[in-house]
């Protein structure tokens, strides 16, 4: 029943009035003239049938209360009313209670390989102990073993190699597949003294059976000792492990059957059940609420590390080679695990969803896949889930479903009884064979008629006996037609009777269901447009609106121009768009003229002709003109302005082909066209011809005379510049003194050679 509807409880329904009818929105079933006393609207709602509070106490007070008496979640049960598509919310209070219980139970592989290890485990019991002590003051610890399937090609089966699987001097025991050492206890010495007993075994291949160990320790709750509180499985080995289907190469194609197979607390069905798969396993822990530990060595990190993403409330710590830090492993572990809460739930029945919604520490808010777990959680601290679950539908059986909701890795629950709302409280006092159904023909039920087996009909008045289908079936077709209550609907005992919808708000009616309120017009993806409803395939508009989907507006105001025309007075006004007559016009509101002239130019030719008797127009002026008043005034000054007016104005400058301006306005008043004009034109005056001239031939006289003292002053510049060139070449010269190489002097001397100077 969606959430939408409620239940009219009426005598009858009116003539040709589908049953479905009965059922709708409150307005509508006020419109029918339902009795609103006798309308049904039922609702869902949550009762909380246990809410034990969480506990809260110190870890160093005397009172030990024991595991069962512990509250960790808080309500424990809920009654949850559904109604469809009608959800129900309530909040879960989950807080960590100090000095909870822990049982630890260390499953180690004891093939060769961790021959070293084995020694270092000696002293775990008492050591733990101690650890644990600061964590909890009830702690108890237990120890298994495993190596292989017993079988080829695991193990070697001759017979000396059954009893010492070693090779040399080693001595080893015989192998095993799972072996329940001790039984969980409080004794950490006894742990140790069954421990040092332990000897190592060897197998052939390098992968171990542990997931056959997991499996038995998981189910065997009695045998491992397993009490109601936080379940810590230790997970030791250096090596990968055997999974789902490698039982093959064995012989063995069984799958495993998730029981306990544990004798003298030996596996016995190693040889005859296959390893467990992953998705087994993972049933398998959160059932019994085990927390996994995988202790491994560096080299399978990546492995585990795989596996631990597969298996929720688990983790995966490097053991050393010879697993000494063991301890802080554990520890490490138990912390990480500890901090973080992760809510799961049963299977949910067809139809039914379940949402969460986290308010963690610090007021930490999650949804979807993170709104079921907190992280971070210390000691003490108290989270809270805000659950929300809903129906789409009432379950086939109508009757009541049980589920339980628990935080992964702990015991307790939650548990949550789902009742359904599928009828009416009325149907509950329905009258049988009662008279209003035609002879008692049926039971009067909800206001209607529960026809007994046999009888149709609205009233349970005819007899599938005694009536022909083809008579009954032609008081269902419309004009005679083929088609029967329009394929929409069946005859029942000559009335149609129209199919429902899985859309409950979606309905066939008419006499012959030949009406519906779905098929109608659509615009943007509305029925209707989104402006109307829809009555018999056809749309009936609201004020304003017409169209055959209501998508034509009859509002005005979004094709009004700036000027406060419609469409600029240019174009009409359909479903609050403009369409321009006028093609060179074009927008939203018909403004926009990319080839006009602007309004002045427009109008320039004709205010020009009437004003001033010129122009292009003169001569038509009569007849092309005439669209407007015109005004003249004496100046600009008593041109109107835009201030002044309420209406749109535009001031105009024009120039005629004489050079001069004239200027006028022009405004549409109540779709009258005036024009103001200022009366006389603005020319510019002619020019001043004796100054011109006498401008021009002193210009010419001054150009002159600055030419020639230009051309002065350069010849001065020249001749300077020559004169002092000569000069410098005279100081430089140098004159030659020697004598003329073609001179000869006019006198001879001869000398005497006798002579003596006597």
């Amino acid at each position: 029943i969606p959430t939408s509807l409620f239940f009219s409880i009426r005598l009858l329904t009116r003539q040709h009035e589908i049953l479905s009818a009965r059922c709708d929105d409150l307005e509508s079933l006020k419109k029918r003239n339902c009795n609103e006393a006798k309308i049904e609207n039922p609702r869902g709602g949550v009762t909380i049938d246990k809410d034990k509070p969480v506990t809260d106490r110190k870890k160093d007070k005397a009172e030990k209360l024991k595991p069962e008496q512990i509250t960790q979640i808080q309500p424990q049960k809920l009654t949850v009313t559904l109604r469809s598509d009608e959800p129900q919310t309530f909040r879960l209070k989950f807080k960590r209670a100090e000095d909870y219980p822990i049982d630890l139970y260390y499953l180690m592989d004891l093939s060769f390989s961790m021959e070293d290890d084995l020694e270092n485990l000696k002293n775990l019991g008492t050591d733990l102990m101690k650890e644990m002590q600061a964590i909890t003051s009830d702690f108890r610890i237990g120890f298994g073993s495993f190596v292989e399937k017993t079988v080829m090609p695991y193990i070697s089966t001759t017979p000396a190699r059954l009893i010492n699987p070693c090779t040399g001097n080693q001595n080893c025991t015989s192998p095993f597949s799972y072996k329940n050492v001790l039984k969980l206890t409080n004794n950490g010495a006894e742990f140790n003294r069954l421990v040092s007993q332990q000897q190592i075994s060897g197998n052939l291949d390098s992968p171990e059976g542990g997931f056959d160990a997991i499996m038995q320790v998981a189910v065997c709750e009695e045998q491992i000792g397993w009490r109601n509180v936080t379940r810590l499985l230790v997970f030791s080995t250096d090596a990968g492990f055997h999974f789902a289907g490698d039982g093959k190469l064995g012989g063995i194609v069984l799958p495993n059957d998730g029981k306990c197979h544990l004798e003298n607390n030996i596996y016995t069905m190693s040889h005859y059940y296959d390893y467990p798969s992953i998705a087994h396993l993972v049933q398998k822990l959160s059932d019994h609420n085990i927390q996994t530990i995988f202790a491994v060595t560096e080299e399978f990190q990546p492995v585990y590390k795989e596996l631990k993403n597969l298996i929720p409330k688990s983790a995966v710590g490097t053991l050393s080679s010879n697993s000494s830090n063991v301890i802080k492993l554990i520890i490490d572990a138990y912390n990480s695990l500890s901090s973080e809460v992760i809510l799961e739930n049963g299977r949910l029945p067809e139809g039914v969803s379940i949402t969460y919604k986290s308010i963690c520490k610090n007021d930490v808010v999650g949804t979807g896949e993170n709104g079921r777990k907190c992280s971070n959680i210390s000691i003490g601290d108290e989270v809270y889930f805000n659950i929300s679950i809903e129906s789409k539908k009432c379950p086939s059986n109508g009757k009541s479903e049980i589920i339980k909701i628990k935080p992964l890795g702990f015991t307790e629950e939650v548990e949550l009884v789902l009742n359904f709302i599928c009828d009416c409280q009325c149907a509950s006092k329905g009258e049988p064979n009662s008279a209003k159904c035609h002879e008692g023909y049926g039971t009067f039920e909800c206001g209607a008629c529960k026809c007994n087996e046999g009888r149709i009909g609205r009233v349970c008045e005819c007899s599938k006996d005694e009536v022909r289908t083809e008579d009954l079936d032609a008081n269902c077709r419309k004009d005679n037609g083929t088609d029967i209550c329009s394929n929409n609907g069946d005859c029942v005992c000559g009335t149609c009777e129209c199919k429902k919808r899985e859309n409950p708000a979606e309905v066939y009616s008419g006499k012959y269901c030949e009406c519906d309120n779905f098929n109608c017009d659509r615009s943007n993806n509305k029925l209707c447009g989104g402006h109307g409803r829809c009555e018999c395939r056809k749309c009936i508009c609201d004020t304003n609106y017409t169209g055959s989907a209501c998508d034509c507006s009859l509002d005005t105001t979004s094709c009004l121009a700036k000027n406060g025309q419609i469409c600029n007075g240019r174009g009409t006004c359909e479903c609050g768009s403009c369409k321009c007559t006028n093609a060179k016009f074009q927008g939203p509101t018909c403004e926009i003229c990319p080839t006009c002239p602007g309004v002045c130019a427009e109008h320039k030719e004709c205010v020009q002709c009437r004003a001033f008797k010129a122009g292009e127009k003169k001569s038509t002026c009569e007849q092309d003109c005439k669209y407007f008043n015109l005004i003249t005034v004496k100046d600009r000054e008593n041109l109107p302005q835009p201030t002044d007016q309420s209406f749109p104005l535009t001031h105009c400058k024009e120039r005629d082909a004489n050079d001069c301006w004239f200027y006028y306005t022009y405004a549409v008043r109540n779709d009258t066209k005036e024009v103001y004009v200022v009366e006389k034109l603005d020319c510019p005056r002619g020019p001043d011809i004796i100054p011109i001239v006498a401008g021009v031939v002193a210009g010419i006289v001054l150009i002159g005379l600055a030419l020639l003292l230009i051309w002065k002053l350069l010849m001065i510049i020249h001749d300077r510049r020559e004169f002092a060139k000569f000069e410098k070449e005279k100081m430089n010269a140098k004159w030659d003194t020697g004598e003329n190489p073609i001179y000869k002097s006019a006198v001879t001397t001869v000398v005497n050679p006798k002579y003596e100077g006597k």
